[in-house]
């Protein structure tokens, strides 16, 4: 411990056994599990996402991040006949593109489907892949895989090995690592807390009173780059791009001068909102787009955000630190403990948390 807080990361490793990793994500959306954690008492219950409305009250403002997931994960192969599998990471410029992959060196050529080729180089973000089209997002559109993290292909792998049948369906994928509001194409890996809404989930939310704010954090390798600093105060967060709009700025700040609650759906709806700081969030609604590195530790006084949902997470990675900081690092790895014990799934398609 340093003082009240811990920042050694090795108080924020937790244990599960690898059958927990979630696959794939229940049959319906709604139908995961729910964690309801107070975190005040540390009393928890345990229930399904379809009874969340219960939790939420009128004149409560759901916060959403509606940024969609690319179909960012690209199969190639050399021109040797090697085969290349590139997690595309953002455009630069029309037709070049920053990519991780341990399949590359200097100078290959990869060639893709359509004929359509890319030369590779070294760059200060992984790999920089100039493309002989400047539609690369046709070309992700067409043939590119949902960019399932890699402990979920790990787990399939392990699954199809023992025998066991698995899901291996890439347009699946590509439906269900996908929110049913996701509308501006930007992120490699999904706002996972919002996989588990539906559209009558939603409506009757609505119905209850409850507004609906959107924002667009674009999901990149600063959410899921793993911390490797013993001290996580010394973790650098690459930097995001987000949007929030000014009617969702406005409807956040009427809901606090009217003493409803403000409901972020996941770290990086929170990261949008807690990036303003004490200043007015209408400071950042000014229609364009931003960039935050914000890192949330432990400690870090919440302006904006009264209530989180949340998915179960890696151990160490910063949206745990995240959730750490919100609801305290022993009710948060009590949970984690208590999710264990019961079989919750865990992560990406896993099961939810609602921290209250």
């Amino acid at each position: 411990m340093n003082g009240p807080h811990s920042f050694r990361l090795d108080d924020y490793a937790f244990s599960f056994p690898e059958s927990l990793i979630a696959a794939a994500p229940p049959a319906e959306r709604d139908e995961a599990r729910l964690l309801v954690l107070n975190r005040k008492t540390g009393e928890s219950r345990h229930e399904r996402f379809a009874e969340l409305a219960g939790h939420l009250r009128a004149g409560d403002c759901l916060v959403l991040n509606r940024s969609r997931v690319l179909s960012a994960r690209l199969i190639g192969r050399k021109t040797t006949g090697g085969k290349v599998d590139l997690l595309l990471l953002r455009e630069v410029e029309p037709g070049t593109w920053t990519a991780l992959s341990t399949d590359l060196k200097a100078g290959v050529d990869v060639l893709f489907p359509d004929g359509v080729r890319a030369e590779a180089a070294p760059g200060t973000d992984g790999w920089t892949l100039r493309f002989s089209t400047a539609d690369v997002l046709g070309l992700l559109s067409r043939h590119g895989l949902a960019p399932l993290p890699p402990y979920i292909l790990k787990r399939r792998k392990a699954l199809s090995a023992a025998g066991a049948p698995g899901p291996c369906d890439p347009a699946a994928d590509r439906e269900r690592y996908q929110t049913v509001y996701a509308r501006e194409a930007g992120s490699i890996a999904a706002p996972t807390a919002g996989l588990h809404f539906t559209p009558p989930l939603l409506a009757a939310l609505k119905e209850r009173g409850v507004r609906v704010a959107e924002v667009v954090l674009h999901v990149g390798r600063g959410t899921f780059m793993p911390v490797t600093a013993p001290d996580i105060r010394e973790h650098a967060m690459p930097a995001e791009r987000f949007e929030l709009p000014p009617a969702s700025a406005e409807a956040v700040e009427r809901t606090r001068e009217e003493g409803g609650r403000v409901v972020a759906v996941g770290t990086s709806a929170t990261r949008v909102l807690e990036s303003a700081g004490d200043a007015p969030l209408r400071a950042l609604a000014d229609g364009g787009m931003h960039s935050t590195d914000l890192f949330i530790l432990p400690g870090h006084r919440f302006r904006w955000v009264d209530v989180l949902i949340t998915n179960f997470h890696q151990p160490t990675s910063t949206p745990l630190i995240l959730a750490s900081a919100f609801a305290g690092r022993e009710r948060i790895l009590a949970a984690y403990r208590e999710a264990v014990e019961r079989q919750y799934r865990l992560f990406s398609f896993g099961d939810s948390m609602l921290i209250l």
